[in-house]
């Protein structure tokens, strides 16, 4: 006798409560092996060394935005906004699957061994294959979470300035890291959404809630995404991935997973992703999707007895929680203060001066409220116009949210304090 697999399961979400799976083909979607790797993927990379309770994955952020875009396409048809069946199914699936691409801890991956690829273009690269393994049916899911969908607001809700992935990711990190500066009302900001000649709005009793979503926004950038000791170890798992990548180019025999393995030994660019060639789209898809957190660690553990000493050095120090020494401060380091700690480096630490760069080395990074690129938030006044946030917050005004706060920081090994 065959039974029929019920779809409509309920999730408890620690940061929601009880969430709806909403429709059989958002379930099949979720049990495909390429969304259920995201448990092994997490969320916030290495900043569970900060904050020990940051050990969410991407899984669940995909699911709490999923529940939130749900939210609001119910919020937005009880205003009045036409929105189809097939209409919602393509946002959900956009959402759901908007961070696939995401690979091991984060970004680390994208600025180490996967130069000039993003996890957008991954992500966008795994939900056309599954739109051939489902003929056709996420091809309205595709125009939407690529812009092109002629409705705008729906992109919006995936990648804006108030979009879904965002207000979860803010509210989802606050509760991981225990950082309460940076919990969102999500709930009344959606419930405030509103759509006008096809562009998301927000109404003018939302206005409160929309200024704390930018505070909070701005507060999370500097507390935990760009906490100092997350920009150390994020640095430090860039450059072993640095070092393992130039060993494997100079022919070098590494242990590492098969999956990671494909990504030390070739040379993947963006161009890869869209032609056919030695490396056609599915090999690179095939590879990507069985690559998770734990290939980089196990790997790791084994570099630590590698025979090239810089391997060796990284793979102990990020293992081990050895992490660089962070100075921040409003100005670039002067090419004299980075100079003298690599001349220390060379005389302590008996380091071989073409590996300086390693281990000694200075970059900014940068905070904004808003994010370029995107359209403003306007929002919907009583009278039925339209009015952008600086006309009518008291709080913000247009160099609040377009200036760009620049902090410079400059690492080190710690033995050279």
């Amino acid at each position: 006798m065959a039974y029929r697999t019920n779809k409509r399961k309920i999730i408890n979400d620690p940061v929601y409560g009880f969430i709806t799976i909403p429709g059989d083909f958002i379930f099949d979607l979720i049990e495909h092996p390429w969304f259920q790797r995201l448990r092994n993927i997490k969320q916030l990379g290495l900043t569970s060394l900060v904050y020990p309770g940051a050990n969410h994955s991407r899984f669940e952020h995909c699911l709490g935005a999923l529940h939130l875009m749900d939210m609001a396409i119910r919020t937005l048809r009880s205003k009045g906004v036409l929105i189809s069946a097939e209409e919602e199914e393509a946002a959900l699936t956009a959402i759901l699957l908007h961070d696939t691409g995401h690979g091991p801890f984060s970004h680390s991956l994208e600025s180490s061994i996967m130069n000039g690829i993003s996890h957008e273009d991954i992500s966008l690269l795994l939900m056309k294959k599954l739109n051939k393994e489902y003929n056709g049916r996420l091809s309205l899911a595709i125009d939407m979470f690529r812009g092109s969908y002629s409705r705008k607001f729906f992109h919006e809700l995936i990648s804006g300035q108030i979009d879904m992935d965002r207000l979860d990711y803010l509210r989802r990190d606050s509760f991981f890291t225990g950082v309460i500066e940076g919990a969102v009302g999500s709930d009344r900001i959606i419930r405030m959404l509103n759509v006008v000649n096809d562009s998301l709005v927000i109404d003018e009793k939302g206005i409160y809630s929309l200024e704390k979503f930018l505070v909070a926004r701005r507060l999370m950038y500097w507390q935990v995404y760009m906490h100092k000791t997350v920009i150390a170890s994020e640095n430090l798992l860039i450059n072993l991935l640095r070092r393992a990548k130039e060993l494997a180019m100079q022919g070098a025999g590494l242990y590492a997973t098969p999956a990671l393995k494909f990504f030390l030994y070739n040379r993947i660019g963006p161009g890869d992703l869209y032609r056919e060639n030695e490396f056609t789209p599915g090999i690179i898809a095939a590879n990507f999707t069985r690559l998770d957190d734990s290939d980089i660690f196990v790997s790791a553990k084994y570099w630590k007895d590698s025979s090239d000493r810089t391997l060796s050095d990284l793979a102990s120090r990020l293992v081990g929680r050895g992490l660089y020494a962070v100075e921040l401060q409003n100005l670039p380091f002067s090419a004299e203060r980075v100079n003298m700690l690599i001349e220390k480096l060379v005389d302590v630490m008996k380091t071989d001066p073409g590996q300086a760069g390693y281990y000694v080395f200075s970059d900014s990074i940068s905070n904004l409220a808003y994010s370029p690129g995107f359209p403003g938030v306007r929002i919907l006044l009583k009278s039925g116009k339209t009015a952008g946030i600086t006309e009518v917050s008291d709080m913000f005004d247009h160099r609040f949210l377009s200036e760009r706060i620049t902090r410079y920081f400059l690492c080190y090994p710690k033995e050279l304090r």
